[in-house]
Formats: structure tokens, C-alpha cells, sequence
């Protein structure tokens, strides 16, 4: 059949406005668009797509990102835990401004939770395989309100940050697909340990370490290097506010990505346009001294040595009868060089000293068992200490550096070590008996010195920390005399008033700030608490520093006196605007949520990444306090614990904290961890969403407390309903329902089904992440607590009068 003469004029302007309008629109989608199954997005630059794809086998469906290449590779998907079972998924903007999944009776399976910032939204993607989201008029900028490259799934793309936002606690992190047919997330995850000095490590389920690549020490991970290589320029941004790894291709001509595979492989590839396949750079673990801890503890790796383990010398094998048939996982019982330092376990940190300095102070402390350099650059800076096994070294061969490690042995070795092995780069540290003797001797003058000081009220010694000291008269001035017409509150501790400092004030560390205002805390003489519950909250918040942590002024201890002063907080403490109906409108959901953000990573540094871990013992919603920007500090820690060393554990015959905020260990058998911190932080979390206090609540259908309202709840599929109802407007729900998920995990009545703080954090702040279900909580089957206010042993459970003590050891 002849085509007509002006279809045949038509067609090719045809073909071009058609090829034109999807170039345009094909990499976009505006507020009111959707795409549906069948349908894409594509990149500008024609390197990705967008859009539904079944993996493998799997007839389920996927809303994902792969490379617009032979084969199809995807690197990201969005709804990994949520499959769609049929071709009815549709993906648009939402109303309050997120991307969001749909099914077929339009429910929401994914969203973005973004929301509140964008007048008119509209989703790209991006040609680095970046999907964002942003205000329409600003697509030149690199401003997001949302990108997926914030929620990675098993692969890193070019540019991709890997590792930690520290100003909002997101973490970024690779999770392997479950199969090849499955892409939720599998049995391995590579994140960044940020606790001490940076390290990756690659976690099988229930957080075992797999691999490590040892600690960052300024030019190299002390196991692994980021040495730029032909397909890939790393870089690891390392500062106070961000801790992340990224790569960029030298060229754009390579097409390079790193996976996390599902048998625990990292693994760099580049793509061969030629034969249109993939190829294997490299591969991580490598070797069997990549495994973690292969040698067991004080055990040496070298893979082109036979056998591969071997004692680090002066040290001797725990199992003779083990080492004889080639299985080295028992360990060493109680030396090298050119190494990946050991994992950082029980360890200590001081980024400014010298070598020196550092050994001086290992050899100060007899529980010193090795030290070296925190950053090689520049000759080396820095002091890392270990004080118990060292775990996980093995030989390593860094680009122009050598990373050195001391370790320190009696000086009964030295003769044996001595002579020819002078020359090597692994140092022994003697300990002649005269040190012993310059100990005795500081030890018995910081006694007698303390005991000079102890009728002035103020401790010396170990415990001296950087803090103003203010004269009782100065006080006295500023708060009019500790005027009620200044009180903001009273607790357990004494009251509290809001004073401003003057300029007169003068102190060892100089002239205070003019027209400070503080909140002064008085110790009660008859609250119970003495000069050692008062320096247990003086040195813990002096040396502890954290956005998320209430600042500590100064103090005053003349005479009888024991006053802390703070930072003022003009908004005051959390509960009185959850528990209160009419403030409680004011926090939105997501203030609510900033909130329990802030709380979680200020409990993390307490139990992680500070030098001390503590342990608060008196998490609660009155000892949260609010900032001008309703930014939440942590407060009080009167009540806190130091664990030291390998400490886990610890039992006390006097239970103290707050009833409904206490765990079921802690208040029936005085048995406390962080597992107890994590209980207050659940009960916390649920009564934040709530609005209700879990102690004293009450409902007409049944007689359980909060918790047991919620678990109730969650088990029937309402656990929504617990939300207070003034948040419905401004709530995201999968938001909530994952935060009360977190809740009622944090609540479970055995500490060991409780998670840690960092996993906590970690799965508040990524919606992607597969949460395991909830065990029944602690406190389900009792009506009340008020019933163990006090108990025929005497014990008390007031925070008011009574305290247990530990004061840090110094290391």
C-alpha cells in the first residue's frame, strides 16, 4: 500500500518531536505525574534508568536504578522490604511533598519522608544514577531535600558518600541482597566504626565482625589503602562534622561500581564494553589473614608465611594441642612491625601527643599493653593504647609509610630479645623497678594532698578536669540569693535557679562572659548526696562534650557548699510539654522526631564514642532538656556509672532511677548495662510519641502500663493508635510506625534481645532497613509499679535518696 504524501512529508518531523519531548521529560517527574509499571526515567546522559524490574526468578516487582547497559545491572532499590506481587505499582509526588510507592488500592509501600520544604517538588535522575528531589526552579543546583544516595543498598556509585553525617547522625552504609532472586537486605552489611578512629568493617547478621580494614591513621586504613588505582580516585573526608569514603573515576569513560555480594564480598568492577561484561578488580576479605581475628588474640598474621599465624613475640599459645594441628582461634596467652594495627576494643585515644609522650604514659599505666602512632603523617602524631588482648594483626605493607606498634613486656624479656633483633622496627618497652618506686611515691603524695584538700570540698589527683571554680558570695549575687522568684524546677539533685553571670567574676581560667544565663543547681543538704554523688556528675559532664549533652559552666565547693552550673535551657525539660495537652501541640512530629534523634545519638556517645562509657541509669523525660531551638541535652548524670575495660556488667545493692523508666534486671535484681540505658531510652521514645507517661497510665479496657498498651497494640496491627492524636496532621506514618517498632524493641523484657545504641540510631534513621520482630516487654504482665516503690531488703528506687558511685579510673 503507498503511504499518503503528507504522512510521508509528516513522519520525520514526527519522529523528531517525539524523540525531542522525551528528552526533555524523560529524566523528570513533576508533582501530579506518576510513572507506572512499563514506564522509566533516563538519565540525561542516557547512564541510567528508572523503573519496576523483577529480579532473578522473582515474579514480585521492584521499584529500582540500573545501569542503561548490557546486562542490566541494578544499584539501588527502594522498596527492598516491601515487594509488589503484581504490575500495579505507581510512583508520584504525595501531597506533602515525598516521593512515594503505590499499590494497587493506592497504599503507601515506600516513601521518601521528606516533606515541608518545597513548593513545587519535582524527582530527577540524575546521570551519576542519583535520584533527588528538589524545588523545580532549582535544577542546576545540588540542593536536595531527599536523594537515594543517602539510602545506598548494596552497591557505591561514583560520588556516593559512604560513612557518617555527625551533625544529623545519618549513617550510610552497604547491606548485600538476600539472594539473587531477593534484593531486601541479606546477612552482610559494610559500614564505618567511627568509635575512637575510623576502620570499615564488613558485619554478618547479629553485628559478628567478618573483616576489618584497621583503623584511619591520617594516610591509609592501617590494613587496607585508598591509593588511587586506574579506575578510581578515593578520598575519605574525615572532620567534626563528617566521616565518609568516596570515590571518583579518573576518567568518564569508566564505568566502575563497589558491591557488597551475598556471600560477604566486596568487591570493585569495571564494565568492558567490548565483551559487555563486568570484571573483578579486587576482592575484600582477600586472603585468610583478612578474616577477622584469625590468629585469635596477641596472635600475628602473615599470609606468605607457613604456618600463617604466629605469636607476636614474648607472647606464648593458650592451647599447645590447638597450635600443633594448625587452629589458632584460642589466642595467645601474653610482639612486630609493618602491620594493621588491632581492632580497637579496649583502647585509648589522644590525637596531640607525641611518641614520647605516648610511651611515657603506657608506661604509667600497668595496664598498658601496647601503643603507636594515631596518624603516621609527618613522622607520626598521636597515642592509640591498648589494655587487654590484641585482636586482629597482621602483617601489612603501606604506600610509603610503615605503620609501628610497641608493645610492652616485662623486663625479664628484654634479655631474651635483646642483641640481634635490635635492628627491628617493633619496639619493647622495659619496665626497670625504678619506675615502681617514682609510682609509690606520686601515689602516696596525691593522697596526702587529697587529704589536705578534702576540708575544702574539692577532689585533686587523677580526676583534675579543665572547670571554674566560683566563689558561694558570687553566686549568692546573681541569683538574688537563690531567690524563688528564679526557681525553673527541682529534682532529686535540689533545686534549680536562672542567674546571669557578672563581669567582676574572676577565676583561674579568666573573665567570664557577660550576661550569661545559666541554671544553677543547688545541692539540698538533706537530699542524701554528698561530695562524691556531686563529683560523679562534676567530672562526668566536664569531660564529656556533646551537642546532645547539657554544657557544665562551673561549680562551686566552698565550704559546705555544692552548687553546678549549667547552661540555661529557656525552653526547659521535655516532659512538661508532652505531658502537658496544651504545650504538647507545639511539638509537631517532626520536632518530636528531631528530638528522639538527638537523644539517640547523644546516648550513643555516651555508650560508644566517648572516651568513658556510661552508663546514666536515669534516662527520663524530665532529664531531657530543650534548648532555644528545641534541640534536646541530655542532663543529670548524678546517678551515672563508668564501665572500664572489658566491663559489661555491673550489680549494685542499691537500685536507684526513676519507677516506669527502670528495666526489669535493674529494678528487681540491681543488675544494670547499657541494655538499662536502653530500656529508659524505649520507654522515652514511646511516651514521646504518645503523649502519655508509662507510669500512672491508665486505659478503660485494660490495666497494663504504656508499654503493655503498646505491645497490645502492635500485636493486632493498630500499633498507629498509640500516636497522640494532635500529631495526625503533621505525622508520616511508616515514620511513627518505625519508630514504635524501635520502642517496643528497645522494652523487651531480656536485655540480650534488646539492641545496641548504634544499632538503635541506625534503624530510626534508615527507612530501609529490616527491623526484626518484637519480643513481648518487660512490665507486661504487672498492673502497676507502684507496688515497688520500696521492698522488704530496705531498698529505695527514688532518684532523691539514693545514689551509687563510680568514679573514673584514670588511663
Amino acid at each position: 500500500m503507498k503511504s499518503h504524501p503528507l504522512f510521508t512529508f509528516l513522519y520525520p518531523f514526527m519522529v523528531f518531536l517525539s524523540v525531542l519531548s522525551s528528552s526533555n521529560a524523560g529524566d523528570s517527574l513533576s508533582s501530579g505525574q506518576s510513572i507506572s509499571d512499563g514506564e522509566t526515567l533516563v538519565s540525561s546522559g542516557q547512564s541510567f534508568e528508572l523503573g519496576f524490574f523483577s529480579p532473578g526468578n522473582s515474579r514480585n516487582r521492584f521499584l529500582g536504578i540500573w545501569y542503561k547497559i548490557t546486562p542490566e545491572t541494578v544499584v539501588w532499590v527502594a522498596n527492598r522490604n516491601n515487594p509488589l506481587a503484581d504490575s500495579n505499582g505507581t510512583l508520584t509526588i504525595s501531597n506533602d511533598e515525598a516521593l512515594v510507592l503505590l499499590n494497587q488500592s493506592k497504599s503507601v509501600i515506600w516513601s521518601s519522608n521528606s516533606s515541608g520544604t518545597l513548593r513545587n517538588p519535582v524527582a530527577q535522575l540524575l546521570d551519576s544514577g542519583n535520584l533527588v528531589l528538589r524545588e523545580n526552579s532549582s535544577l542546576s543546583s545540588d540542593e536536595y531535600s531527599w536523594q537515594s544516595f543517602d539510602y545506598p543498598s548494596d552497591t557505591l556509585l561514583a560520588g556516593m558518600n559512604m560513612g557518617w553525617n555527625l551533625a544529623t547522625g545519618l549513617e550510610r552504609y552497604l547491606s548485600s541482597w538476600k539472594s539473587a532472586d531477593d534484593p531486601s537486605p541479606g546477612d552482610y552489611m559494610f559500614r564505618l566504626n567511627r568509635q575512637g578512629l575510623p576502620q570499615w568493617e564488613m558485619l554478618l547478621t547479629d553485628s559478628v565482625i567478618k573483616y576489618r580494614t584497621g583503623p584511619w591513621n591520617g594516610v591509609q586504613f592501617s590494613g587496607a589503602s585508598v591509593e588511587p588505582s586506574p579506575v578510581s580516585k578515593p578520598t575519605l573526608i574525615y572532620n567534626a562534622s563528617e566521616i565518609y569514603f568516596t570515590y571518583e573515576p579518573p576518567s568518564k569513560g569508566v564505568i566502575t561500581r563497589v558491591t557488597l555480594n551475598q556471600s560477604g564480598l566486596l568487591q570493585r568492577l569495571v564494565y568492558m564494553n567490548r565483551s559487555a561484561t563486568w570484571d573483578i578488580m579486587y576482592s575484600t576479605p582477600n586472603d585468610l589473614c583478612d578474616n577477622y581475628a584469625k590468629c585469635g588474640s596477641n596472635g600475628f598474621c602473615r599470609i606468605n608465611k607457613a604456618p600463617i599465624c604466629n605469636c607476636l613475640q614474648g607472647y606464648t599459645p593458650k592451647s599447645l594441642e590447638e597450635w600443633d594441628v594448625l587452629n589458632w582461634s584460642s589466642g595467645w596467652l601474653l610482639e612486630t612491625f609493618r602491620v594493621k594495627l588491632p581492632d580497637l576494643i579496649d583502647f585509648w585515644l589522644d590525637k596531640n601527643m607525641s611518641l614520647d609522650e605516648c610511651k611515657a604514659e603506657c608506661l604509667r599505666n600497668c595496664s598498658c599493653v601496647a601503643y603507636a602512632n594515631s596518624d603516621v603523617r609527618g613522622g607520626g602524631i598521636g597515642c592509640l593504647m591498648w589494655f587487654g588482648d590484641l585482636i586482629d594483626i597482621r602483617e601489612f605493607h603501606g604506600v610509603d609509610y610503615d605503620q609501628n606498634i610497641f608493645i610492652r613486656l616485662p623486663a625479664s624479656e628484654l634479655d631474651a630479645i635483646q642483641g640481634p633483633n635490635k635492628k627491628k622496627r617493633l619496639i619493647i618497652i622495659g619496665i626497670p623497678p625504678i619506675l615502681g618506686l617514682f609510682i609509690l611515691a606520686v601515689a602516696i603524695w596525691i593522697i596526702c594532698r587529697r587529704r589536705r584538700l578534702k576540708g575544702r570540698g574539692w577532689r585533686s589527683g587523677k580526676d583534675n578536669f579543665d572547670l571554674p571554680l566560683y566563689d558561694f558570695a558570687t553566686i549568692a549575687a546573681a541569683t538574688d540569693n537563690f531567690s524563688s522568684r528564679n526557681m525553673i524546677g527541682q529534682g532529686g539533685f535540689g533545686p534549680s535557679t536562672r542567674g546571669k553571670e557578672i563581669i567582676e567574676i574572676m577565676i583561674t581560667q579568666g573573665n567570664l562572659s557577660v550576661d550569661q544565663e545559666v541554671a544553677v543547681k543547688r545541692l539540698s543538704k538533706n537530699s542524701g548526696q554528698g561530695l562524691e554523688e556531686f563529683m560523679n556528675e562534676v567530672i562526668l559532664i566536664a569531660k564529656l562534650q556533646h551537642r546532645n549533652l547539657v554544657g557544665l559552666v562551673g561549680c562551686c565547693t566552698e565550704r559546705e557548699e555544692r552548687i553546678l552550673i549549667y547552661e540555661y535551657m529557656p525552653n526547659g525539660s521535655l516532659d512538661h510539654f508532652i505531658f502537658d495537652q496544651d504545650k504538647s501541640f507545639s511539638l509537631t512530629w517532626k520536632i518530636r522526631f528531631d528530638i528522639v534523634m538527638g537523644i539517640a545519638r547523644g546516648l550513643l556517645y555516651l555508650h560508644q564514642d566517648s572516651k568513658l562509657q556510661i552508663i546514666h541509669r536515669d534516662l527520663k523525660a524530665s532529664n531531657i532538656l530543650l534548648d532555644a531551638n528545641l534541640n534536646p541535652k541530655i542532663s543529670d548524670f548524678g546517678l551515672a556509672r563508668i564501665f572500664t575495660g572489658d566491663e559489661k556488667e555491673a550489680k549494685t545493692s542499691r537500685v536507684v532511677g526513676t519507677c516506669g523508666y527502670m528495666s526489669p534486671e535493674y529494678l528487681f535484681n540491681g543488675n544494670f548495662s547499657v541494655k538499662s540505658d536502653i530500656f529508659g531510652f524505649g520507654v522515652l521514645l514511646l511516651e514521646i510519641i504518645s503523649s502519655k507517661m508509662n507510669r500512672g497510665f491508665c486505659h478503660p479496657n485494660h490495666h497494663h502500663n504504656l508499654l503493655g498498651h503498646a505491645w497490645l497494640l502492635w500485636t493486632q496491627g493498630r500499633a498507629f493508635e498509640i500516636l497522640d492524636e494532635s500529631l495526625y496532621d503533621s505525622a508520616i506514618k511508616s515514620q511513627v510506625e518505625r519508630c514504635i517498632h524501635v520502642g517496643l524493641l528497645c522494652v523487651q523484657k531480656f536485655p540480650a534481645d534488646r539492641p545496641a545504641m548504634s544499632t538503635v540510631a541506625s534503624m530510626l534513621g534508615s527507612e530501609g532497613t529490616v527491623l526484626p520482630q518484637p519480643k513481648q516487654p518487660g512490665f507486661f504482665t504487672e498492673t502497676s509499679l507502684e507496688n515497688y516503690n520500696s521492698t522488704s531488703n530496705g531498698e529505695d528506687y527514688h532518684t532523691n535518696s539514693a545514689v551509687s558511685i563510680t568514679m573514673p579510673a584514670g588511663r
